[in-house]
């Protein structure tokens, strides 16, 4: 199931940077006290209690500026609250509620999504202080002082009760969600097309012709499939339109939702640089995907012409070297039907779980194969491991100190996994923590 998307919305200097790297556990966004400093969006994931999600910072909307910069953050504001699940708003207590405040309120009213109001600011509780924010028409405010972690758990609770429930969306998990993705002109449309057996994408040889993610719902032996082609990721410096712009923030998010992706490469013009950054994005966000090397009917070939080109995949995307390829043609239709076969397969690894048991029989023949490293004396000894999730699996390493667990050896860790269960075409996480001494 796609993790719910949370969007920390607001006027200038209301401290949602602040807020977003409380939730995220980490300094993503940048923090300074003068507006407008962030600009785009910025995604991290988060967790409360048994909750999972993503949480998107938005820069500061001044909604009746004419300024270009001020226009600009409202678009990007606008594709986060329309992708987003629930939305947090953050005011702030001690200049109280604005003209601004009240135009922001307004917009999200009109979202018709579920909006938590956040009074930042308030490092001391003050009841009286918080009436005034019930004028916004958003429900009940909910102070809090990111700064000093007041009143961030009441404020996660209600953000999380209203995501969906499992039950509701058991009918859209029923279908696996597969995004196709890649540069321009790759290909994607077209590859679309032969797969739905119709010509349901525009399809032409000028690059851009998509412009948003379009979903196609299909049917392919007996399994129920949800098929996004999405407008081509460009570099940033060759975007110049706003809606092209905003076709990339879209498609991001189309990968972020998906449960499988399809990486389209141009076999005419090799992986480029672009390729291996959409790539890199795929890996980071956890999806099990399927490099697919489209328009192979238009290469020379002889019978090194593939041993040649997975060396070049080996080498450029030695950060996933767990990839899945697979060489085809959208145009005559050459391999296509394996696709679907592909998407399983690489989904089922992606789910796959690991009893505890085997997991750690399998753990300590790595340490007797090669033995923790050590550091100013101190040997990492690990005691047990589980596997805490899927899509993408994750394994925990209980240890006597995460400090000593060097990422060359966490490195062999996931190799030695690898080597004994079959995780082809899906990442892996692995999370090192300390047991404690009561454990």
């Amino acid at each position: 199931m796609a993790k719910p998307l949370v969007a920390i919305v607001g006027r200038p200097n209301v401290g949602k940077s602040t807020l977003f790297n409380k939730l995220s556990g980490r300094r993503i966004s940048i923090v300074e006290n003068r507006p407008g400093i962030t600009r785009d969006r910025i995604y991290a994931d988060a967790e409360w209690l048994t909750h999972r999600f993503s949480v998107v910072d938005t820069g500061g909307l001044e909604l009746k500026s004419d300024d270009d910069m001020w226009k600009h953050i409202k678009k990007q504001a606008d594709v986060a609250i329309e992708t987003a699940d629930v939305i947090i708003f953050v005011c702030d207590a001690k200049s109280g509620v604005t003209a601004s405040d009240s135009d922001v309120a307004q917009m999200l009213r009109h979202s018709c999504k579920p909006v938590v109001l956040a009074v930042n600011k308030m490092d001391a509780y003050n009841p009286s202080a918080l009436a005034e924010f019930y004028g916004l028409g958003l429900g009940e405010p909910f102070g809090i002082s990111a700064e000093q972690s007041v009143g961030i758990g009441d404020l996660l609770d209600e953000v999380c009760s209203h995501f969906p429930a499992a039950a509701e969306e058991e009918e859209e998990e029923s279908a696996v969600r597969i995004a196709i993705v890649g540069k321009p002109n790759v290909g994607k449309s077209s590859l679309l097309n032969r797969l739905i057996g119709a010509e349901r994408a525009i399809v032409s040889d000028v690059a851009g012709t998509t412009r948003d993610a379009v979903d196609t719902a299909i049917t392919f032996g007996g399994k129920k499939y949800i098929l996004v082609d999405t407008a081509g990721l460009r570099r940033k410096r060759s975007v110049s339109e706003d809606v092209e712009y905003y076709s990339v923030v879209r498609t991001l998010a189309s990968i972020r939702r998906a449960d499988v992706v399809l990486a389209v490469i141009d076999a005419t013009e090799g992986m480029s640089e672009q390729d291996v950054k959409i790539c890199g994005y795929i890996h980071e966000q956890g999806k099990p995907s399927v490099i697919v090397v489209n328009k192979w009917d238009a290469v020379e070939k002889d019978n090194s012409t593939v041993k040649k080109f997975e060396d070049k995949l080996k080498t450029q995307l030695s950060f996933m070297d767990y990839y899945k390829s697979l060489y085809v043609s959208a145009k005559t239709g050459q391999r296509t039907d394996r696709i679907f076969s592909a998407v399983d397969l690489v989904l089922s690894h992606a789910s796959f779980r690991v009893q505890t048991g085997a997991l750690n029989d399998v753990v300590c023949d790595a340490v007797r194969t090669t033995e923790p490293p050590t550091k100013n004396g101190r040997r990492l000894k690990i005691y047990f491991s589980v596997q805490d999730g899927i899509c993408p699996p994750t394994f925990v390493f209980f240890v006597n100190d995460e400090q000593l667990m060097h990422f060359s050896y966490k490195r062999f860790l996931e190799n030695y996994l690898r080597n004994t269960f079959d995780f082809t075409g899906t990442p892996l996480r692995l999370v090192v923590r300390k047991r404690e001494s009561e454990e």
